[in-house]
């Protein structure tokens, strides 16, 4: 070969493997990119069932109660702010927004990253605008998600990240995740999305748009999707606190050195939602392929899904009544799909729920057999004992006093704490070996 050959051949190389590195986000060959934090999209339109409404008032004169959720938000000029927390860190990182259910094209003028320093208030010197293929402004068309540019970002492990979107157009309906359990601060007409902090016209709770954060993070480090329905959620434990069983899941991993910085938890789970029925958000069986199969790096799932299907259609008279037997097939299902794609499958009990609003003699029963054959079925790969972690003792068909806040449903704070520390570690020890 003539030198000037082997020149443009070797410049030609050069210019390719280049390339490829662009478009992979600059991984290099010992990194990748990885969720450090997720929450599944939702329709911000909710239609619940007859047995989880809240009466609107009575004869006496009293007033209405209000509704059990809000009417959805519209916006338009206006910067909404976001507050999340890492799992695991990284020196880079990228957001994912997602018009999954919108109805109309989405128009982001702008969008920011930053670390959060205290309420609204940014770190400012971490403040990075996002760019989507290059532009500082992108046009997500109805039922679509988009993938930022990546920054470079230091993050740390368990810390909290202020993520801002400037909306142009009115934004109805928006794509949503419900139960944030973080408080979003929304501004009035205005881009503000490098602002030091937002000066809130009102807040809410929930988070708009934004479906995940990933890092830049070694080959190593794999991911743990927690995935079922409120109680995976965190639903009723204190909001801005990362008190859900997931979060302290993730804060047990960060403090053990056999296994900080190896696994990233991420946490798919969606108040309301069934195995095989859509209420709030489709149905288990239905998002797997976005909200697990589709994430990078997923290693374990760890399964809690069923008291929905069971409470609404576990009951005398149920529309669709379900039985124990089609509940086991649809978690068979999972697993197999999971098996497909890598991901091994940790199975959870259904927690006690005797006393609920939707609880039934034939629904415990369903319950019972169904957690009789996660313990001792075999199918999955780990199991965790979350009905034993929080049943009271003098009655194991409903929930301890103490982890107890209202509805017999939903553990507090330190009910879900019970439930992260009835996971053994040795299990993603092993794994990560």
């Amino acid at each position: 070969m003539q030198p000037h050959r082997a020149r443009r051949v070797i410049v030609f190389a050069s210019c390719f493997i280049a390339l490829i590195a662009y478009a992979s986000g600059a991984a290099g060959a010992d990194q990748y990119w990885i969720p450090t934090w997720a929450a599944s999209p939702q329709s911000a339109v909710i239609v619940l069932p007859a047995a989880l409404t809240r009466p609107a008032g009575n004869n006496s004169g009293q007033a209405a109660r209000p509704p059990l959720f809000p009417p959805p938000p519209t916006f338009e000029n206006q910067t909404v702010r976001m507050i999340v927390r890492s799992s695991v860190g990284g020196s880079q990182a990228r957001v994912q927004l997602s018009n999954t259910f919108g109805a109309a094209a989405l128009h982001i003028g702008a969008a920011h990253i930053a670390l959060r320093d205290k309420g609204s208030s940014i770190v400012a010197s971490t403040d990075h605008p996002l760019t989507f293929s290059g532009q500082t402004s992108v046009v997500i068309p109805a039922g679509a998600e988009v993938l930022s540019d990546p920054v470079d970002l230091r993050i740390p492990p368990m810390t909290y990240l202020a993520i801002s979107v400037y909306v142009t157009d009115k934004a109805e309906n928006p794509t949503d995740h419900l139960t944030g359990l973080h408080t979003t601060y929304i501004s009035g007409p205005g881009d503000f999305t490098s602002a030091s902090s937002i000066d809130a016209k009102s807040t809410t709770q929930s988070w708009y748009w934004i479906s995940a954060v990933d890092v830049l993070a070694p080959e190593k480090t794999g991911v743990i999707v927690a995935f079922g329905d409120s109680i995976t959620d965190g639903a009723t434990s204190t909001p801005d606190t990362d008190s859900s069983w997931p979060s302290q899941l993730s804060l047990r991993i960060a403090a053990d050195k056999s296994l900080a910085g190896k696994w990233a938890v991420v946490n798919e789970g969606i108040s309301g939602n069934q195995l095989l029925e859509n209420l709030m958000g489709v149905s288990a069986l239905a998002r797997l392929d976005r909200d697990v199969f589709s994430l990078p790096g997923v290693k374990w799932m760890i399964v809690l899904e069923g008291i929905n299907d069971i409470g609404l259609h576990g009951r005398p008279g149920a529309e669709n009544p379900v039985t124990a037997e089609d509940l086991i097939a649809a978690q068979k299902q999972i697993i197999e799909r999971a098996h497909l794609h890598g991901i091994k499958v940790m199975g959870a009990t259904l927690t006690p729920y005797q006393g609920a609003t939707y609880a039934s003699d034939e629904g415990e029963k369903i319950r019972e057999a169904v957690n009789q054959w996660i313990l001792t079925g075999g199918a999955f790969d780990a199991v965790v004992d979350f009905d034993k972690a929080v049943q009271d003792p003098a009655n194991h068909l409903q929930i301890r006093a103490s982890f107890n806040i209202r509805d017999h449903l939903h553990p507090n704070d330190a009910g879900y704490k019970a439930m992260a520390e009835a996971i053994d570690l040795k299990i993603f020890s092993r794994a990560s070996k």
